[in-house]
């Protein structure tokens, strides 16, 4: 496959699609439901889930697809990939069910354990972020195409950027030890991106996600010059275990920084 213009404009709308889709339910008095794990669904999430499985399976027959919505796969089905479609249908289902408008649509590409193309389309705000490798990293908005990229040296103050729905002591404490500090609250995927287009600083995640949480804007931050690592600093790789609960990580822009001095056990 051809990482081109071609390839990401259809990602694009794709993504656009599942993003309207979504909203046509938004708009409605819709009906959540718990899955196994206690976290909402909604009928935007397989709504989502199922324009999306379906034309990449169209555009790509051959790549096969893992969502968060069909992720009962086994380790020894999918350990045996070497690329395949990893997507988060919509990503911050609790910011979707508060109507807080933070919440996105996540399709990513994953070649030999690494994101290699990542597009993040958030429906209400009609913003979406997209990257391929070797293709820059962009965002696409009401006022055009830019391009983008993470901030490469830290503000002073530090501009962190935390959860809406999810935070902790073991952040606060990390934080209070990088004051001064301005702490920028957001849902989704939306954090990472705010550190790929360099509205922040740090993005510290020390608490559970998947890896269809993070595989799309982690493309995007890569390709935007940032890291999206492990807390000690080391690579974040995927489909290489059979559980899909990511370790705890760091997202940010500015690689002179021993981040993991202040967030690594």
């Amino acid at each position: 496959m051809q990482y081109n213009a071609q390839l990401m404009d259809q990602l694009n709308r794709i993504a656009r699609t599942a993003g309207e889709k979504i909203l046509a339910i938004y708009d409605t008095d819709f009906n959540v439901t718990e899955k196994a794990d206690n976290s909402p669904l909604t009928a935007a999430d397989l709504a989502s889930h199922h324009i999306i499985v379906d034309a990449l399976a169209q555009l790509t027959p051959d790549i096969p697809v893992l969502s968060e919505e069909s992720a009962t796969l086994p380790f020894s089905t999918r350990s045996g990939w070497t690329r395949y479609w990893l997507i988060d249908p919509l990503d911050g289902t609790k910011e979707f069910v508060k109507r807080n408008g933070e919440f996105t649509v996540n399709i990513a590409l994953i070649d030999q354990h690494e994101p290699v193309l990542g597009i993040v389309y958030c429906p209400v705000k009609r913003i979406l972020y997209s990257a391929g490798k070797g293709l820059g990293a962009f965002k696409h908005s009401a006022e055009g195409t830019h391009p983008i990229q993470a901030q490469q040296q830290r503000a002073n103050p530090l501009r962190i950027v935390g959860s809406r729905s999810h935070g902790g002591e073991q952040l606060a404490h990390a934080c209070n030890a990088l004051a001064p500090y301005e702490l920028i609250t957001m849902g989704s995927s939306l954090k990472i991106c705010l550190v790929a287009e360099g509205a922040a600083d740090i993005y510290p995640r020390l608490g559970p996600t998947s890896e269809w949480d993070t595989a799309a804007a982690h493309a995007i931050v890569l390709e935007a010059k940032g890291a999206l690592t492990q807390t000690d600093q080391s690579a974040l790789r995927y489909n290489t275990k059979d559980s899909l609960l990511n370790p705890y990580f760091l997202v940010y822009g500015d690689n002179s920084v021993s981040w993991k001095t202040h967030f690594s056990d």
